[in-house]
């Protein structure tokens, strides 16, 4: 890290890292500044208050995006509820089994082949009984 602060002269060894930071967002490597702090430092005491603007921008600039992103997040989660709970809505209710009709007896099952192949099946089963005899 360098100590001098090559924006104002500041030559503080204790800026040494707040110097680095402002030398990184100079370069425009937001990456590297982050990875120096940039969140939680303070500005360089010595240094000259124009110094101190970048740091504070680049701050403030940071701190907006990762709320933006927290609020994106909270955003997709509470679509993603109102979606599952629209999907449970519109799903249809579990009918039981074997209903009860309106005389108490349990109807039969329905059977899963269309009224004219069950028509048919039957008429066939029919006659094989009779040959069987």
């Amino acid at each position: 890290m360098s100590a001098a602060c090559h924006h104002c002269g500041c030559d503080d060894a204790c800026g040494a890292k707040q110097h680095a930071i402002l030398d990184a967002l100079i370069a425009n490597d937001i990456d590297r500044a982050i990875d120096l702090d940039l969140m939680t430092v303070e500005p360089c005491p010595r240094c000259k208050p124009s110094c101190h603007l970048p740091l504070i921008e680049a701050r403030t600039a940071r701190k907006r995006a990762l709320e933006a992103r927290e609020r994106y997040r909270g955003r997709l989660a509470r679509l993603q509820r109102l979606a599952d709970e629209q999907k449970a809505r519109r799903a249809p209710a579990p009918s039981p089994a074997f209903p009860d009709d309106a005389a108490g007896a349990p109807e039969r099952p329905r059977s899963a082949l269309p009224d004219a192949a069950a028509a048919a099946l039957a008429r066939a089963k029919a006659r094989a009984a009779g040959r069987e005899r």
